[in-house]
């Protein structure tokens, strides 16, 4: 049975997690947070004491991650690690850091990269990261590179910190951004960059549902995805 795959990749706080969640909630497709799992090795690594420039310690750990995606009765994503919510501990941004300092190492990458593909069951999945359509999934049925500014990007994630009880710089941000984004695509490992036939998307001075209606009218283009937007 052919599992359709929508691919939404781009650099951090572009907005691709909501709007990788509103396009699989619409379409009753499986998410996967490409980005959470590296989040979630950076903080199993600080459980079990390991150095994150250990690649061989961390390529073991990434092979056995004990990892659950699911809701809670709110509706609302709840991220287990060995059985505890680490939701709100891996969305900081030393969480951040760390993440990006990890994915720049081959070993972990491979270790991740066929519990990334595991994730595509039916009916679909769509799954967001920084390369979900240039390397887990080549095949996706639709591509989307979402982008924007490190000012906007920066001032999203300061309001998301503020209404979640944590203390932000707006400044820090901006640089902590600019400087993950430098991390990103020059690495020598699935540097972020739009995949073939990706569609570009800044959402700059774009809101929510303007950039998820943009992607279900590609989607309508897809024939393996048209179908489910009926």
């Amino acid at each position: 049975m052919y599992v359709p795959v929508i691919a939404i990749d781009g650099p951090s706080g572009s907005g691709k997690g909501t709007i990788a969640h509103r396009v699989a909630s619409r379409l009753g497709f499986h998410v996967l947070d490409s980005g959470a799992l590296y989040r979630l090795l950076g903080a199993a690594a600080k459980r079990h004491a390991v150095s994150i420039e250990n690649e061989a310690a961390l390529e073991v750990l990434a092979a056995h991650l004990d990892v659950q995606f699911t809701v809670d009765a709110q509706g609302e994503a709840v991220i287990l690690l060995e059985g505890e919510d680490v939701s709100r501990e891996i969305r900081t941004e030393e969480a951040g850091r760390v993440a990006s300092q990890v994915a720049v190492l081959p070993k972990v990458r491979n270790a991740l990269l066929a519990r990334q593909q595991a994730f595509r069951e039916a009916p679909g999945l769509v799954a967001d990261g920084r390369d979900m359509g240039t390397v887990v999934f080549p095949d996706a049925d639709l591509k989307i590179f979402l982008t924007a500014s490190a000012e906007a990007r920066a001032e999203r994630r300061y309001k998301q910190l503020l209404e979640k009880g944590f203390g932000a710089s707006l400044a820090a941000l901006i640089d902590d951004i600019r400087a993950r984004d430098t991390r990103d695509t020059e690495r020598s490992i699935a540097p972020l960059k739009p995949a073939d036939g990706a569609l570009v998307l800044d959402s700059t001075d774009l809101g929510i549902d303007a950039v998820v209606q943009r992607v279900f009218d590609e989607a309508k283009k897809a024939p393996a995805l048209a179908k489910f937007l009926i």
